[in-house]
């Protein structure tokens, strides 16, 4: 896939993931909400090539890139949890 096609899907898997954890201390923002779904798939993948989901090479489609950018969130929320 093309760095566009990379930034299109991540920037796509970065909203879905914000929708479904909406919450005010997330990230906002193009940029974050991008950077929330290519790092998510990044996540993903690597996790999915752990439990034997993906073969090397492999990367995670569209839903392991929500997954993996509500699991990012997730940790988001943890380590910034009290604070404004």
């Amino acid at each position: 896939m093309s760095w566009i096609g990379t930034i299109v899907i991540g920037f796509l898997a970065g909203l879905l993931a914000r929708f479904f954890a909406s919450d005010p201390r997330n990230p906002s923002g193009c940029l974050a909400t991008t950077v929330l779904g290519v790092v998510g798939a990044a996540v993903f993948t690597w996790v999915g090539q752990q439990l034997n989901f993906y073969r090397e090479g492999e990367t995670a489609g569209f839903i392991g890139a929500v997954v993996g950018a509500m699991i990012v969130l997730a940790v988001w929320q943890a380590v910034t949890k009290g604070k404004t």
